[in-house]
Parts: C-alpha cells; structure tokens; sequence
C-alpha cells in the first residue's frame, strides 16, 4: 500500500508561465502602442463588476478583519464552504477539513509542495491549466501530461492516463471545467478516473473554479462525490464566479480515505500555518457568495453577455477558413485548432507572436497549456461583443496571406 509523507525537499526551479509574447507585448505597451488583449482570464478589465452584495459585504466587515485568522480560515467562511460541499456531495467530515486561501493559485502551489519528493510524478492534463505544471516542477515533481481528446468533447483520455502511470505516481489532476477549454466532464468520465485512482492508490486533486460558469444546461459533477474511499483535494473559489479576481479569495477541501496521507496533512497544516492566513476581508464574502446554490448567474444564460459571446467566437472561428473550435460547456475560454500545415505552422509560439505585432492582439498559444502540437491558441472570449467582432475580422484577414517562415 502507497504511504505520502511531506516533502523534504524543494528543488530550486524557477518556472516562468508569461514566455516572450508577453514580454514583447509590455515592450511594445511601454512604447505607447494599443494592444488588445485576448490572454487572460480577468473578468474586471472588461466591465465585469462583482455583485453589490459581495462589495457590501467586504465593506460592512473590513473592522473585524484587521487581525490574523485561524491559518485556515475563519469559522463562517469554512462552514459556508462545508455546507457547499455537501451540497456538492463532497464527503467533507469537518471544518478541519477546509483551507482557505489567497486564491486557487497559491493552494496548488502548497498541495505540490506538501506532496512531492524528487522525481515523484504526477498526472496533469494537455492542455492545463500551466501553474499545475509549474507547481509540480517548482516542488521536484515531473509532471506526466495525460492528452484531453479534442475529438471527444476535450474529455480525457482515459487510456492514454491509464498507460502513464508508474510506480512513481503520487496523483491525479483533472481540472473540470476545463481552462483552456471549457470541457464538462461527464459523471461516467468521472467514475473510471476515480477507479483509476482507487486502483492503483492515488490523490485526486480536483480544481473546480469554473463550477458555477455553466451554460447550455450542463451539470457539473465533482468527482469527489462519486468517491468518498479515495483521498480527495477539491480546489474552488470565487475570483471567476463572483468576478473578484483581485480579492484572491479560495479554498480546498479534503475528502476520502485520510489513513495514508497523515504526514502530508501534517505537511499542509504546517505550510498554512507559515503564511499565517489568507486574506481575511475576503474571507468574509464567502458566506455571502455562497448563500444561493441553485442561481444560475443571467451572464451565463441566452441574452447573457457570457452566453452571447461564447455563440459569437464558437460560430466565427469556426467560419475563418482554417480554423476550427469546438463550443466550451463553461468558463470563457475556447481553444481553437489551427490547420497547421496550410499555415506552415511549426511553432505556435511564434504563430501568436506574428499576430500580435501585425495586428496588436495578443492570444496564448497551445504550448502555454503543455499541448505539444503547435496547432491550438487560447482566447478569453471577456471583451464585449464588438470588440471581439473586430478580433475576428482581424484574424481572417491576418489569416489570408499568413505563411510561417
């Protein structure tokens, strides 16, 4: 039987996730040049205000939030969190069970640093989100890139886990929904990557940020519902649902068999204990933002503005010759394939660079996401509705002519 310790060491690697294209793009800012930007997942700059009650609510609790908190949080916060758990049938046993944080972002890097010894591995998806890779390296992992099925919905692909697991694996990550595509896993997906981890005794990591930007009807499962025997971290937060990325503001949740993983809760009881807390004001909005389970948020449905942007970029790109995409389920984020060969792409890097100094639009390319082929970008499809209609007109023009050199 597998045991988990808490790491001893940290390897000293320093992972940068911004790359050349977004070093270029400052330059060509800090020169006084407009570049739109079609990269990141922040609701804020394109006119997405948090709801008045989560504004008011941080307001009218600043005054109790001036001292440190328990490191895991405030009680109402954590009991919110339980209560949502449950709700998500997530088999959360108490309050002890619940980590807030300063966003998702800094719970993976600690959930990695907690875990891993050099040379331990651990599945991540292709494409990911890349803080799974870079925490994974930062800590002295590998992390082993199982490939989501573009042809499948973006599901992952279930063989290709399977065959990559060794007796070096220590977890599992899935990211549902899915950034960068927009995938809902569904519950059958879910139930075999479980048996997988029960088979072979491996931790589920389960980040879930995007669970309440569902459109089209979708339900979304939490796979630690569907395994109360398999040790379970669910990661989740409000900086996409509730538009308030800058409050950095999300929790963890541990679930299923704890008898294996003593030492590495002790390992992350010490690291929560060592930034003292999360931020505490925002601590105080979770209760709020999480009193009503069942509303569907008006963005995310016909008439929305996330709704009606999604339709607008799934039908464009897939009406520029040379471009596919398949529709996201979720989030706001869609992963295009481009015909690789009638562009003469070899390097989607420089794709995406050639496009943002010709027409100062700034994309991510497929590799920032660990996708090998240089065939996907990203675009965060946030900008209002015309503006998005000038990207597009901007890309079939670009893509006219474009040949890579």
């Amino acid at each position: 039987m597998r045991t988990f310790s808490k790491s001893s060491k940290l390897d000293n690697v320093c992972y940068d996730i911004r790359g050349p294209v977004m070093d270029e793009a400052n330059e060509m800012i800090a020169k006084g040049e407009k570049i739109f930007k079609l990269n990141i997942g922040n609701p804020a700059p394109f006119a997405f205000n948090a709801p008045d009650e989560i504004i008011q609510a941080m307001t009218d609790n600043l005054r109790n939030a001036q001292g440190y908190s328990d490191s895991k949080g405030i009680t109402e916060a954590r009991q919110a969190i339980y209560d949502y758990a449950h709700f998500k049938g997530i088999p959360v046993e108490s309050l002890n069970d619940i980590y807030t944080g300063n966003g998702v972002s800094e719970l993976i890097t600690m959930v990695m640093q907690g875990l891993l010894n050099n040379g331990d591995e651990v599945l991540v998806p292709a494409p990911d989100y890349p803080l799974w890779t870079a925490s994974v390296t930062l800590a002295g992992g590998t992390a082993v890139h199982y490939i989501c099925d573009e042809s499948s919905e973006w599901y992952p692909d279930l063989e290709d886990m399977e065959k990559k697991i060794t007796n070096k694996t220590k977890a599992i990550v899935i990211i549902n929904p899915n950034n960068p595509t927009g995938a809902v896993y569904p519950k059958e997906i879910l139930e075999k990557i479980a048996d997988m981890a029960r088979r072979h005794e491996l931790i589920i990591f389960s980040d879930e940020i995007y669970d309440r930007l569902l459109m089209d009807g979708v339900e979304h499962t939490s796979i630690a519902s569907l395994c109360p025997d398999v040790f379970c971290i669910t990661l989740n937060g409000l900086s996409k649902s509730h538009r308030i990325a800058g409050f950095r503001v999300g929790w963890m949740t541990l679930s299923g068999d704890k008898s294996r993983v003593k030492g590495y809760i002790e390992g992350l009881n010490m690291l929560s204990s060592m930034r003292l807390c999360s931020n505490v004001p925002s601590q105080y909005i979770i209760k709020y933002a999480l009193g009503d389970y069942t509303k569907t948020d008006d963005l995310l449905l016909p008439g929305g503005r996330i709704y009606d942007q999604r339709e607008y970029i799934y039908n464009a790109l897939n009406s520029i010759d040379g471009l596919s995409a398949v529709k996201p389920k979720a989030a706001f984020y869609i992963f295009p394939k481009i015909d690789a060969k009638r562009f003469n792409i070899t390097n989607d890097e420089q794709f995406v660079l050639d496009f943002l100094r010709e027409k100062k639009i700034l994309l991510v390319h497929g590799g920032g996401f660990h996708w090998e082929q240089p065939d996907h970008f990203r675009i965060v499809y946030l900008p209002k509705l015309e503006d998005l209609e000038y990207s597009m007109n901007e890309m079939r023009d670009f893509l006219k002519d474009y040949k890579q050199k």
